[in-house]
């Protein structure tokens, strides 16, 4: 008998499929909205969990800037703060002696081509002012060649270590990059080592770099502009030890008075998950806002879609009433129909929304997935969505007086 009442209901939907297909794009529309989004939010979300090696377990920064990563903090109130100078960065290295492990300097200008030869990048290459401690404050390895040395920094050479993205693209499987001579921004430095590739952190590729003495970038490219400052405490332990003696050090630094606050920021691997908790918090709800309102109107849909098909059917209902068919089964057919239709919705957006997510991933360089626990909550909803909206025209259709249905045209 059910089976019977599935194919009714489904021959039914076939014989007004320009209307069924409008029905189902109503549902499809509001889970489309909130798959497609947590999609992209639980991709950026592991790759948040991942990236978080980007800093380390045990390293922080100090900046002018907060970690403002995918957050609504505007940069506008921070622009009229003093720069941090290189010579403030060697003085918080002196007051630090002995209490870090790593302390690196650096500062990073982005949209840089390199070229090679006849070979160029994309403009999309950041260029790295550092220092020697660049590399493993911030846990990069040498793949070939060597790091930055203390004279590099002294005398401002012209030297470079490349990403293995960049060697990729300048440098055939042959050919060894070390000792070439490559071109940033007009310059040529010649290639003193390659680090070993680290892949990407928050949707970012950390290959895709170059990085010079510091003194050589500020004098060449950011003119002054504000350093940061990589900090790797001794052990996990000690961390929040050495997060103290920093900001201690980074104040006399600064020359601030007692009274005086801060006048720069920590960024640490917390703060940059506090930053992105606040912004998958407001995206989410805009989702389900825009979701919820979606699938109510699709509901209402739904619902006038079945009264009219009730009005339609009007004298079939009566001719299978009068043969017998009991209330029962004239309820559970519409049920049915109302459940099919919101169901192809359902899934329908189960299947955009997962490849627009997962679209938006590739695009930002993160993983991909599939929200196994929105797509069912999805696919739930939009089955008690019909069911709920449906129930009215059903019981409507089955409350139908079989003589009074018969005499209808």
């Amino acid at each position: 008998m059910n089976r019977e009442l599935l194919l009714q209901a489904f021959n039914s939907l076939r014989a007004n499929t320009l209307r069924t297909i409008l029905t189902v794009m109503g549902v499809a529309v509001g889970v489309f909205s909130i798959i497609a989004v947590m999609t992209a939010l639980e991709a950026i979300d592991r790759s948040v969990a991942t990236g978080l090696s980007s800093l380390g377990a045990n390293t922080f920064e100090l900046q002018k800037y907060p970690a403002t990563f995918m957050s609504g903090h505007g940069r506008g109130r921070f622009t009229n703060r003093r720069d941090i100078t290189y010579r403030e960065g060697l003085l918080f290295r002196t007051l630090m002696e002995g209490k870090a492990r790593n302390i690196g300097l650096q500062v990073a200008t982005s949209g840089a081509q390199v070229a090679y030869l006849e070979s160029a990048t994309n403009p999309d290459v950041t260029v790295f002012g550092a220092d020697e401690h660049f590399a493993a404050a911030n846990g990069f390895d040498i793949a070939m060649g060597r790091n930055l040395t203390g004279q590099d920094i002294l005398y401002s050479r012209n030297v470079a270590i490349i990403g293995d993205e960049v060697r990729e693209r300048l440098f055939s499987g042959s050919t060894d990059p070390v000792g070439a001579l490559i071109k940033v921004r007009g310059d040529v430095y010649r290639v003193a080592g390659v680090f070993v590739r680290k892949g990407a952190a928050f949707g970012q590729s950390q290959d895709n770099l170059v990085v010079i003495p510091l003194p050589r970038h500020l004098a060449r490219m950011s003119h002054g502009k504000s350093i940061s400052i990589t900090v790797e405490a001794p052990s996990r332990d000690g961390y929040q030890a050495t997060i103290d003696q920093a900001l201690g050090a980074m104040r006399v630094a600064r020359g601030l008075t007692v009274a005086e606050p801060n006048d720069f920021e920590l960024r640490t691997n917390e703060s940059l998950v506090a930053s992105f908790r606040e912004f998958q918090q407001t995206i989410a709800t805009g989702a389900f806002i825009i979701s919820f309102m979606a699938l109510v109107t699709a509901g209402v849909g739904i619902m006038n879609i079945m009264l009219v098909s009730v009005t339609e059917r009007t004298r079939e209902i009566g001719i299978r009433k009068s043969v017998g068919a009991p209330k029962r089964s004239i309820l559970q057919q519409f049920l049915l129909e109302a459940l099919a239709l919101s169901f192809a919705g359902g899934l329908s957006g189960v299947l955009l929304g997962t490849a627009a997510g997962n679209v938006i991933a590739l695009v930002f360089n993160l993983p991909l997935l599939l929200p196994w626990f929105w797509i069912v909550i999805s696919l739930l909803v939009s089955s008690v969505i019909g069911i709920s909206f449906g129930l009215y025209p059903a019981f409507r259709a089955a409350g139908l007086n079989p003589v009074d249905a018969l005499r209808s045209r």
